[in-house]
Protein backbone atom coordinates (compact mmCIF):
# COMPACT_ATOMS: atom_id res chain seq x y z
CA UNK A 1 0.00 0.00 0.00
CA UNK A 2 2.98 1.83 0.60
CA UNK A 3 4.17 1.74 -2.31
CA UNK A 4 0.58 2.35 -4.16
CA UNK A 5 0.56 5.97 -2.05
CA UNK A 6 4.57 6.72 -3.18
CA UNK A 7 3.24 6.48 -7.08
CA UNK A 8 -0.24 8.15 -6.74
CA UNK A 9 1.29 11.17 -4.84
CA UNK A 10 4.43 11.26 -7.80
CA UNK A 11 1.70 10.89 -10.31
CA UNK A 12 -0.50 13.82 -8.88
CA UNK A 13 2.64 16.03 -8.63
CA UNK A 14 3.69 14.74 -12.74
CA UNK A 15 -0.07 15.56 -13.51
CA UNK A 16 -1.13 19.13 -15.33
CA UNK A 17 -4.75 17.58 -16.12
CA UNK A 18 -7.53 15.22 -14.78
CA UNK A 19 -5.91 12.26 -12.52
CA UNK A 20 -7.58 8.61 -12.48
CA UNK A 21 -6.72 5.41 -11.83
CA UNK A 22 -6.62 4.67 -15.53
CA UNK A 23 -4.34 7.43 -16.46
CA UNK A 24 -2.11 6.20 -13.66
CA UNK A 25 -1.70 2.84 -15.02
CA UNK A 26 -1.52 4.17 -18.64
CA UNK A 27 1.31 6.23 -17.44
CA UNK A 28 3.24 3.08 -16.20
CA UNK A 29 2.67 1.05 -19.15
CA UNK A 30 0.31 -1.06 -17.14
CA UNK A 31 2.80 -2.42 -14.86
CA UNK A 32 0.22 -1.34 -12.69
CA UNK A 33 -3.46 -2.19 -13.15
CA UNK A 34 -5.76 0.48 -12.83
CA UNK A 35 -7.88 -2.33 -10.94
CA UNK A 36 -5.20 -1.80 -8.31
CA UNK A 37 -5.27 1.53 -8.08
CA UNK A 38 -8.85 1.96 -7.86
CA UNK A 39 -8.62 -0.96 -5.17
CA UNK A 40 -5.83 0.97 -3.49
CA UNK A 41 -8.21 4.16 -3.16
CA UNK A 42 -11.04 2.17 -1.88
CA UNK A 43 -9.84 0.07 1.09
CA UNK A 44 -7.01 2.37 2.19
CA UNK A 45 -8.17 4.08 5.46
CA UNK A 46 -5.84 7.35 5.65
CA UNK A 47 -6.29 9.99 8.57
CA UNK A 48 -5.09 12.76 10.86
CA UNK A 49 -3.08 10.20 12.43
CA UNK A 50 -1.46 8.59 9.29
CA UNK A 51 -0.70 12.21 8.42
CA UNK A 52 1.07 12.91 12.08
CA UNK A 53 2.86 9.09 11.62
CA UNK A 54 4.14 10.58 7.91
CA UNK A 55 4.97 13.28 9.11
CA UNK A 56 6.30 13.20 12.79
CA UNK A 57 10.19 12.25 11.09
CA UNK A 58 10.25 15.88 9.05
CA UNK A 59 8.55 17.43 11.97
CA UNK A 60 11.24 16.30 14.81
CA UNK A 61 14.10 17.72 12.42
CA UNK A 62 13.10 21.19 11.60
CA UNK A 63 10.38 21.80 14.80
CA UNK A 64 11.49 25.21 17.14
CA UNK A 65 9.91 26.24 20.11
CA UNK A 66 8.86 29.54 18.36
CA UNK A 67 6.61 27.73 15.71
CA UNK A 68 3.59 28.56 15.11
CA UNK A 69 0.61 26.33 14.66
CA UNK A 70 -2.08 27.89 11.92
CA UNK A 71 -5.61 26.68 11.54
CA UNK A 72 -7.97 27.47 8.47
CA UNK A 73 -9.96 25.87 5.96
CA UNK A 74 -10.45 25.91 2.34
CA UNK A 75 -13.39 24.80 -0.44
CA UNK A 76 -12.54 22.55 -3.03
CA UNK A 77 -14.81 23.27 -5.35
CA UNK A 78 -16.63 19.98 -7.17
CA UNK A 79 -19.26 21.83 -9.36
CA UNK A 80 -20.26 18.63 -11.59
CA UNK A 81 -19.95 16.01 -9.02
CA UNK A 82 -23.21 14.13 -7.44
CA UNK A 83 -23.66 15.59 -3.76
CA UNK A 84 -22.70 13.21 -0.83
CA UNK A 85 -21.76 13.48 3.13
CA UNK A 86 -18.23 14.88 1.49
CA UNK A 87 -19.03 16.60 -1.24
CA UNK A 88 -22.35 19.06 -0.77
CA UNK A 89 -22.42 23.28 0.19
CA UNK A 90 -20.25 24.92 2.22
CA UNK A 91 -20.56 28.71 2.99
CA UNK A 92 -17.69 30.06 1.68
CA UNK A 93 -16.96 33.80 3.84
CA UNK A 94 -14.55 34.99 1.08
CA UNK A 95 -16.77 34.74 -1.15
CA UNK A 96 -19.88 35.49 0.91
CA UNK A 97 -21.92 32.47 -0.51
CA UNK A 98 -22.24 28.76 -0.41
CA UNK A 99 -20.23 26.56 -2.88
CA UNK A 100 -20.56 23.09 -3.80
CA UNK A 101 -17.40 20.96 -2.87
CA UNK A 102 -14.94 19.76 -0.03
CA UNK A 103 -14.50 21.60 3.22
CA UNK A 104 -10.73 20.68 4.52
CA UNK A 105 -9.69 22.35 7.32
CA UNK A 106 -5.91 21.87 8.37
CA UNK A 107 -3.81 21.80 11.72
CA UNK A 108 -0.93 23.63 9.91
CA UNK A 109 2.52 24.06 10.68
CA UNK A 110 5.07 27.20 10.36
CA UNK A 111 8.71 26.43 11.98
CA UNK A 112 12.07 27.58 11.07
CA UNK A 113 15.08 25.73 12.78
CA UNK A 114 17.72 28.31 13.11
CA UNK A 115 17.54 31.72 11.61
CA UNK A 116 19.44 30.09 8.49
CA UNK A 117 17.46 27.63 8.05
CA UNK A 118 14.51 27.76 5.46
CA UNK A 119 10.84 27.70 6.71
CA UNK A 120 9.23 24.79 6.59
CA UNK A 121 5.71 24.29 6.70
CA UNK A 122 3.44 21.38 6.84
CA UNK A 123 0.01 19.98 7.72
CA UNK A 124 0.41 18.22 10.83
CA UNK A 125 -3.49 17.61 11.05
CA UNK A 126 -6.73 17.48 8.70
CA UNK A 127 -10.40 17.16 9.03
CA UNK A 128 -13.06 16.32 6.12
CA UNK A 129 -16.17 18.00 6.90
CA UNK A 130 -18.66 15.31 6.37
CA UNK A 131 -22.40 16.86 6.52
CA UNK A 132 -23.93 13.43 7.86
CA UNK A 133 -26.88 14.92 9.74
CA UNK A 134 -29.78 15.92 7.51
CA UNK A 135 -32.73 18.37 8.24
CA UNK A 136 -35.73 20.30 6.85
CA UNK A 137 -35.69 23.94 7.53
CA UNK A 138 -39.06 26.07 8.73
CA UNK A 139 -38.42 28.87 6.42
CA UNK A 140 -37.97 27.16 2.91
CA UNK A 141 -38.98 23.97 3.32
CA UNK A 142 -35.44 22.81 1.77
CA UNK A 143 -33.61 20.13 2.50
CA UNK A 144 -29.69 21.06 4.36
CA UNK A 145 -27.21 19.16 5.67
CA UNK A 146 -24.79 20.17 8.38
CA UNK A 147 -21.94 18.36 10.30
CA UNK A 148 -22.31 16.72 13.99
CA UNK A 149 -19.20 18.78 15.05
CA UNK A 150 -18.27 22.43 14.47
CA UNK A 151 -15.05 23.29 12.99
CA UNK A 152 -14.20 25.58 16.34
CA UNK A 153 -14.90 22.02 17.79
CA UNK A 154 -12.40 20.15 15.71
CA UNK A 155 -9.88 22.84 16.34
CA UNK A 156 -9.87 22.82 19.77
CA UNK A 157 -10.07 18.42 19.38
CA UNK A 158 -6.76 19.12 16.84
CA UNK A 159 -4.97 21.48 19.48
CA UNK A 160 -4.85 19.37 22.24
CA UNK A 161 -4.11 16.47 19.69
CA UNK A 162 -0.65 18.48 18.52
CA UNK A 163 -0.01 19.40 22.62
CA UNK A 164 -1.09 15.43 23.18
CA UNK A 165 1.90 14.78 19.77
CA UNK A 166 4.25 16.53 21.90
CA UNK A 167 4.44 19.25 19.07
CA UNK A 168 6.99 22.56 19.92
CA UNK A 169 4.98 25.36 19.07
CA UNK A 170 4.66 28.70 20.40
CA UNK A 171 1.69 30.45 18.70
CA UNK A 172 -2.13 29.36 17.44
CA UNK A 173 -2.89 31.89 14.57
CA UNK A 174 -6.10 31.96 12.79
CA UNK A 175 -8.02 34.28 10.99
CA UNK A 176 -11.95 35.74 12.72
CA UNK A 177 -13.77 32.65 11.85
CA UNK A 178 -12.34 30.62 14.62
CA UNK A 179 -12.12 33.94 16.87
CA UNK A 180 -14.66 32.28 19.63
CA UNK A 181 -14.75 33.36 23.17
CA UNK A 182 -14.74 29.48 24.20
CA UNK A 183 -11.17 29.16 21.49
CA UNK A 184 -9.37 31.50 23.36
CA UNK A 185 -10.34 30.18 26.96
CA UNK A 186 -9.42 26.71 25.86
CA UNK A 187 -5.84 28.01 24.50
CA UNK A 188 -5.34 29.78 27.38
CA UNK A 189 -6.12 26.98 29.56
CA UNK A 190 -3.32 25.08 27.67
CA UNK A 191 -0.69 27.38 28.50
CA UNK A 192 -0.09 28.53 24.86
CA UNK A 193 -0.15 31.99 23.02
CA UNK A 194 -2.98 33.01 20.14
CA UNK A 195 -3.21 35.66 17.82
CA UNK A 196 -6.63 35.99 15.91
CA UNK A 197 -8.29 38.27 13.52
CA UNK A 198 -11.00 40.08 15.13
CA UNK A 199 -14.02 41.15 13.85
CA UNK A 200 -15.04 44.77 14.40
CA UNK A 201 -18.17 44.63 16.11
CA UNK A 202 -17.17 42.64 18.98
CA UNK A 203 -17.88 43.97 22.44
CA UNK A 204 -15.00 45.25 24.28
CA UNK A 205 -13.82 47.40 27.20
CA UNK A 206 -10.61 49.08 27.91
CA UNK A 207 -8.42 47.46 30.81
CA UNK A 208 -7.46 50.61 32.26
CA UNK A 209 -10.99 52.71 32.36
CA UNK A 210 -11.90 49.54 35.59
CA UNK A 211 -10.75 49.13 38.38
CA UNK A 212 -10.89 45.05 38.14
CA UNK A 213 -13.03 42.96 35.89
CA UNK A 214 -15.82 44.09 34.29
CA UNK A 215 -19.45 43.33 35.53
CA UNK A 216 -23.02 42.94 33.89
CA UNK A 217 -23.79 46.54 34.10
CA UNK A 218 -20.11 47.79 32.36
CA UNK A 219 -20.06 49.51 29.23
CA UNK A 220 -19.77 47.54 25.95
CA UNK A 221 -18.82 48.68 22.87
CA UNK A 222 -17.77 47.36 19.76
CA UNK A 223 -13.85 47.54 19.10
CA UNK A 224 -14.66 49.40 15.75
CA UNK A 225 -16.31 52.52 17.92
CA UNK A 226 -13.70 52.51 20.42
CA UNK A 227 -11.15 55.05 20.28
CA UNK A 228 -8.05 52.97 19.70
CA UNK A 229 -4.56 54.48 19.32
CA UNK A 230 -3.23 53.31 15.69
CA UNK A 231 -0.39 50.09 15.61
CA UNK A 232 -0.21 50.53 19.44
CA UNK A 233 -1.15 47.41 21.37
CA UNK A 234 -3.84 48.02 24.31
CA UNK A 235 -5.35 46.06 27.19
CA UNK A 236 -8.89 45.46 26.72
CA UNK A 237 -11.33 42.66 28.00
CA UNK A 238 -13.88 41.49 25.25
CA UNK A 239 -17.41 40.27 26.68
CA UNK A 240 -18.03 36.84 28.03
CA UNK A 241 -13.93 36.78 28.31
CA UNK A 242 -12.90 35.70 31.99
CA UNK A 243 -9.30 37.17 31.27
CA UNK A 244 -8.22 40.53 29.44
CA UNK A 245 -6.13 40.38 26.13
CA UNK A 246 -4.07 42.44 24.22
CA UNK A 247 -4.95 44.46 20.85
CA UNK A 248 -3.84 46.46 18.48
CA UNK A 249 -5.60 48.40 15.24
CA UNK A 250 -3.74 48.50 12.35
CA UNK A 251 -4.62 51.15 9.62
CA UNK A 252 -3.56 50.11 6.05
CA UNK A 253 -3.33 53.12 3.70
CA UNK A 254 -2.19 53.20 0.25
CA UNK A 255 0.50 55.43 -1.84
CA UNK A 256 -1.56 58.82 -1.68
CA UNK A 257 -2.64 58.03 2.24
CA UNK A 258 -5.79 56.78 1.84
CA UNK A 259 -7.34 54.24 4.27
CA UNK A 260 -7.60 50.79 2.32
CA UNK A 261 -8.58 48.80 4.95
CA UNK A 262 -8.20 48.43 9.64
CA UNK A 263 -7.22 45.19 11.19
CA UNK A 264 -8.01 44.22 14.72
CA UNK A 265 -5.20 41.65 16.12
CA UNK A 266 -5.64 40.38 19.32
CA UNK A 267 -3.80 38.10 21.72
CA UNK A 268 -2.82 36.66 25.34
CA UNK A 269 0.88 37.76 24.77
CA UNK A 270 1.57 41.22 26.46
CA UNK A 271 5.32 41.18 25.57
CA UNK A 272 4.13 41.94 21.76
CA UNK A 273 4.98 45.27 20.47
CA UNK A 274 2.81 46.25 17.38
CA UNK A 275 5.31 45.22 15.08
CA UNK A 276 5.58 41.15 16.28
CA UNK A 277 1.49 40.97 16.25
CA UNK A 278 2.12 41.37 12.46
CA UNK A 279 5.31 39.91 11.84
CA UNK A 280 4.02 36.73 13.51
CA UNK A 281 0.54 36.69 12.42
CA UNK A 282 1.86 37.29 8.62
CA UNK A 283 3.12 33.28 9.17
CA UNK A 284 -0.65 32.39 8.54
CA UNK A 285 -0.09 33.79 5.14
CA UNK A 286 1.37 30.50 4.74
CA UNK A 287 -1.96 28.32 5.40
CA UNK A 288 -2.87 29.91 2.14
CA UNK A 289 -0.02 29.58 -0.18
CA UNK A 290 -0.36 26.03 1.00
CA UNK A 291 -4.12 26.09 0.38
CA UNK A 292 -3.32 27.32 -3.70
CA UNK A 293 -0.53 24.72 -3.60
CA UNK A 294 -2.64 21.49 -3.02
CA UNK A 295 -5.04 23.23 -6.09
CA UNK A 296 -2.65 23.76 -8.36
CA UNK A 297 0.91 21.63 -7.68
CA UNK A 298 -1.05 18.17 -6.80
CA UNK A 299 -4.56 17.95 -8.29
CA UNK A 300 -6.11 17.72 -5.20
CA UNK A 301 -9.54 18.95 -7.07
CA UNK A 302 -8.76 16.97 -10.40
CA UNK A 303 -10.14 13.40 -9.41
CA UNK A 304 -13.32 12.13 -10.80
CA UNK A 305 -13.41 9.77 -7.50
CA UNK A 306 -16.95 9.18 -6.66
CA UNK A 307 -17.58 7.55 -3.17
CA UNK A 308 -16.72 9.89 0.17
CA UNK A 309 -14.25 6.69 0.74
CA UNK A 310 -12.04 6.99 -2.45
CA UNK A 311 -12.50 10.64 -2.57
CA UNK A 312 -11.06 10.78 0.89
CA UNK A 313 -8.41 9.02 0.39
CA UNK A 314 -7.84 11.09 -3.03
CA UNK A 315 -7.39 14.13 -0.82
CA UNK A 316 -4.53 12.61 1.41
CA UNK A 317 -2.54 11.53 -1.35
CA UNK A 318 -2.60 15.24 -2.51
CA UNK A 319 -1.74 15.99 1.07
CA UNK A 320 1.08 14.08 1.12
CA UNK A 321 2.22 15.03 -3.08
CA UNK A 322 2.55 19.02 -0.85
CA UNK A 323 4.87 17.23 1.51
CA UNK A 324 6.89 15.58 -1.25
CA UNK A 325 7.25 18.98 -2.34
CA UNK A 326 8.20 21.00 0.68
CA UNK A 327 10.44 18.13 1.28
CA UNK A 328 12.21 18.83 -2.36
CA UNK A 329 11.89 22.66 -1.71
CA UNK A 330 14.33 22.20 1.40
CA UNK A 331 16.59 20.10 -0.90
CA UNK A 332 16.65 22.27 -3.80
CA UNK A 333 15.90 26.01 -2.34
CA UNK A 334 12.62 25.90 -5.25
CA UNK A 335 9.45 26.58 -4.43
CA UNK A 336 6.77 24.24 -5.39
CA UNK A 337 5.69 26.54 -8.16
CA UNK A 338 9.32 26.25 -9.29
CA UNK A 339 9.53 22.75 -9.09
CA UNK A 340 6.17 22.14 -10.89
CA UNK A 341 7.15 24.36 -14.03
CA UNK A 342 10.42 22.48 -14.10
CA UNK A 343 8.91 19.35 -14.44
CA UNK A 344 6.47 20.65 -16.94
CA UNK A 345 9.38 22.02 -18.79
CA UNK A 346 10.75 18.47 -19.05
CA UNK A 347 7.49 16.78 -19.83
CA UNK A 348 7.13 19.34 -22.74
CA UNK A 349 10.53 18.98 -24.17
CA UNK A 350 9.53 15.08 -24.12
CA UNK A 351 6.20 15.95 -25.90
CA UNK A 352 8.02 18.24 -28.75
CA UNK A 353 10.93 15.24 -29.58
CA UNK A 354 8.04 12.64 -29.49
CA UNK A 355 6.48 15.01 -32.20
CA UNK A 356 9.37 15.02 -34.01
CA UNK A 357 10.27 11.59 -34.09
CA UNK A 358 6.66 11.35 -35.73
CA UNK A 359 7.10 13.72 -37.94
CA UNK A 360 10.21 12.11 -39.04
CA UNK A 361 8.42 8.48 -39.61
CA UNK A 362 5.84 10.38 -42.02
CA UNK A 363 7.83 13.18 -43.86
CA UNK A 364 4.56 13.47 -46.04
CA UNK A 365 2.78 14.47 -43.42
Amino acid sequence: MEKQLDLYSDYLISSTGQTSATGLSRLLDGQISHDSITRFLTISDYNSKSLWKSVKPLVREQENEDGCLIFDDCIIEKHYTDENDLICWHWDHSKQRSIKGINLLSAFYVTQKDSTSTVVRIPVGFELILKTLAFCAIKDKKLYRKSPITKNEMMRSMIKQCIHNQLLFKYVLADSWFASTDNMHFIQEQKKLFIFDLKDNRLAILADSIADKPDKKSQWTSIKSMDLPNNTPVKVWLKDMNFSVFLTKQIFKDEENHTTGVRYLVSNDFSLTDEQFTTIYKKRWGVEEYHKSLKQNVGIAKSPTRTVTTQSNHLYCAIWAYIKLEKLKLQTKLNHFQLKAKIYAQALKAAYAELANIHAQNPSA
